[in-house]
């Protein structure tokens, strides 16, 4: 108390404290008095009420107790009262037994009296209930049945509790009611008949599916209370108990197997679509028979058999088996797909499990999977397989189709755009196409698999496409006359090129979600890199066609002839603009890089005869004379490539200047000059060599020996520095040894 005392004055202490912090404070001291004396009374008030209350139970607690022990005294009197007469009653008991036995013998006579006309009724009840099984009237036939099993029943219950041990009449009970189990199993039969050809029924005569359903309910009532009455008995009646519930869904399931496994009609040999029609044929029965279950036969069932539940389980364990078996057999790679696609997608889809008309008793996302992942990856597997050497063969084989056009007499196809082609690029994307949209049909994933392994082997396409185009070309150039159409057939090689090139682009974008598959894209790097080496030595071809019909005439360049009023150059622009005619139908890109390739080789053969040393001219008439032809030539072969280039957009002449550059060389009519202008044709060209000039100015006819050397060591001693846009020219010359000799001399 003590202690509690001290806190309660510490706590006022501090709550005075509190109050008391600024001296304004000290004019409420009487309002905080009379505050806390309110504060005071009220506890107090709600003590002394606690308290009373805590007594008014303690009150109430004592006076049950006191009443609950007067009870207890008066059930002990009661006890001894009866006790008492129990034992005064036993020998009375004893005196009645004569009286039990009395009775129960009349409780038997009583059953065999009542049951005496269903006895002697027994096979004319037997003969109307097989009259009804046969004419269909199976409620009726039912209710006879239930009298003769419930006649057995009662005669073979008695007995047994009678005499259970006396099985000679158990037996002969028994016996003379042995029609009654095989009613039961025709009946049984009629039922499941019914059952089996359940979805039938329930569209044309729906009641008579409501009996079958109706005499199964009753059965399983008859079941309970017999399992029932053999905890009190002990006794159990032959055939009880039927099950005819667990049965019924035995039948059905039975018949659901049966329908899926019977819907295959054709088989391979017969029909190559054997599979997809198979599988449509499953798809259209599940839906239909699901919707009539759900729609008609579910309001002839009682709920708690939730039949479309346990039909649709029925139907989805069936698929699962079905597909099963068909995974394990040796399947193609169309079939593969076709399988795949309906276990993945179409069984989910709108068009079955997925259908507006099953929702929302079927949720497709509850489904377990037809197939589990194991045997999905398998089958995946050997279709990835089974695709990599079909792909193989079909590029294989639509690359001897295309080589066998190569030969043809008659000129390939031409594009909307008037350029030759042929069908090989259409048919080999076209075939990726169709199976990357047949693999869409399964996965993203293996459509990106597929799409990976079609650019893998068009890579090693290329690459057989490459030699063929090698060897097609080394073949024209041992018979120059075979094929007829090499240039044509040459000019479509180089345009499928550019071809394979925008299908690839188009593929990858219209079937690749991510750029970052690394392989792919290392893939199409290295195939622009094949297409285009195609592409160059196809128009290498064609450009070596072009210059070895030239050759003639470029060997008259820089003769005596040609000084004399040739017309080589007219003839090779003639030619070169000839074959360009057939040229323009090369793509853009390629004819682009060919018309360069052309201006600059026609500049290289030109200037590789002045280097020559065809001719040397003998007086500053002649080489002004050569040099203005060169200028006119240059001229000619400018307007030549100008007239090739024109829609490309760049410029071309740089070359042709090469020439004029050299022809003011020759034209230079005063020697002491020439140091300055050969310096300046090679700051212009700084590839050009030492052997080069002194060629250029063996040409010239003029230079003396000291003059050629004095020359070019002044030029070796300051090479000139290349430009970084400088195509070197010079260096594809070689210039023959024996003018290298001579100008040495």
């Amino acid at each position: 108390m003590k202690e509690t005392d001290r806190e309660a004055v510490a706590t006022a202490v501090q709550r005075v404290a509190g109050m008391l912090q600024r001296p304004d404070q000290l004019d409420k001291v009487e309002q905080y008095r009379r505050r806390e004396a309110r504060k005071k009374a009220s506890v107090e008030a709600r003590l002394k009420a606690a308290i009373q209350s805590q007594l008014d139970g303690v009150r109430t607690g004592l006076s049950q107790l006191h009443s609950a022990l007067s009870d207890v005294g008066a059930i002990q009197r009661s006890l001894a009262d009866v006790s008492k007469d129990w034992r005064q009653s036993i020998s009375t008991i004893e005196s009645l037994r004569d009286v039990k036995e009395a009775v129960v013998r009349h409780s038997q006579l009583a059953a065999a009296v009542e049951n005496l006309k269903n006895i002697f009724s027994v096979p004319e009840i037997v003969r109307e209930t097989q009259d009804l099984i046969e004419q269909g009237a199976l409620l009726q036939a039912h209710r006879k049945l239930m009298d003769l099993e419930c006649s057995r029943d009662g005669l073979m219950c008695e007995q047994y509790r009678m005499d259970s041990g006396n099985t000679r009449d158990m037996t002969l009970i028994h016996s003379y009611f042995g029609s009654t189990q095989g009613l039961s199993d025709e009946l049984a039969k009629q039922l499941w008949m019914v059952l089996q050809r359940s979805l039938v029924t329930v569209r044309r005569d729906p009641t008579l599916l409501v009996s079958v359903v109706r005499i199964i309910e009753r059965e399983e009532k008859i079941d309970r209370r017999i399992l029932d009455r053999k905890k009190q008995t002990g006794f159990v009646p032959p055939g009880r108990p039927k099950s005819w519930k667990e049965k019924m869904f035995a039948v059905l399931d039975r018949t659901v197997t049966t329908r899926i496994e019977g819907t295959q009609a054709d088989t391979r040999e017969s029909d190559r679509m054997w599979l997809v029609r198979h599988l449509e044929i499953i798809r259209k029965y599940v839906l239909d028979d699901l919707i009539v279950a759900k729609n008609l036969m579910a309001q002839c069932f009682p709920p708690h058999y939730d039949i479309f539940r346990n039909l649709l389980h029925m139907y989805h364990q069936a698929l699962s088996t079905r597909m099963q078996e068909l995974a394990s057999e040796d399947l193609e790679a169309n079939e593969i797909v076709s399988l795949l696609t309906w276990v993945l997608n179409t069984y989910t889809s709108t068009e079955m499990m997925g259908n507006a008309e099953l929702a929302p008793e079927v949720d497709v996302g509850l489904l377990e999977p037809l197939l589990s992942p194991s045997v999905v990856s398998e089958l995946l597997d050997t279709y990835m397989s089974t695709l990599t050497s079909n792909i193989i063969g079909w590029l294989r084989k639509a690359l001897e189709t295309d080589k066998k056009d190569w030969v043809k007499e008659t000129e390939p196809e031409a594009d909307q755009d008037g350029y030759y082609q042929t069908t090989l690029p259409a048919i080999v994307f076209q075939m990726f196409e169709q199976n990357l949209q047949v693999a869409a049909q399964i996965s993203e994933d293996l459509k990106t698999k597929v799409l990976v392994l079609c650019l893998q082997q068009m890579n090693s396409f290329l690459s057989r496409y490459k030699e063929e185009a090698q060897l097609y070309k080394e073949e024209h150039l041992r018979n120059r006359q075979q094929p007829h159409c090499y240039v044509q057939y040459m000019v479509a090689i180089i345009n499928n090129c550019q071809t394979f090139k925008e299908s690839i682009v188009s593929l990858k974008r219209k079937y690749l979600k991510h750029e970052a598959e690394e392989g792919a894209a290392l893939s199409q790097l290295s195939m622009d890199g094949v297409l285009d080496a195609i592409a160059k030595d196809g128009c290498s071809g064609l450009l070596e066609e072009v210059f070895l019909d030239l050759e003639q005439h470029l060997n008259e360049l820089m003769t005596k002839k040609w000084l004399l009023g040739s017309n080589a150059v007219d003839i090779i622009c003639v030619t070169v603009e000839d074959y360009f005619n057939d040229f323009a139908k090369i793509k853009k890109p390629y004819k682009k890089r060919m018309t360069a390739e052309a201006h600059r080789r026609v500049v290289v053969e030109y200037l590789r005869a002045v280097m020559q040393k065809r001719i040397s001219f003998r007086s500053a008439e002649e080489r002004k004379e050569g040099a203005e032809r060169m200028v006119r030539e240059a001229e000619q072969l400018r307007f030549l490539f100008r007239k090739l280039a024109s829609g490309f957009g760049e410029d071309m002449d740089g070359y042709c200047d090469t020439i004029v550059a050299v022809a003011e060389v020759i034209k230079l009519t005063d020697p002491s000059l020439l140091y300055l202008e050969v310096s300046t044709l090679v700051s212009k060209y700084p590839d050009i060599r030492d052997d080069h000039i002194g060629a250029l100015l063996a040409m010239r006819g003029d230079a003396t020996r000291d003059m050629r050397q004095t020359i070019i060591e002044t030029l070796e001693q300051g090479p000139a520095q290349a430009s970084p846009d400088h195509v070197p020219i010079f260096r594809d010359i070689v210039v023959p040894s024996l003018n290298v000799a001579k100008l040495l001399k």
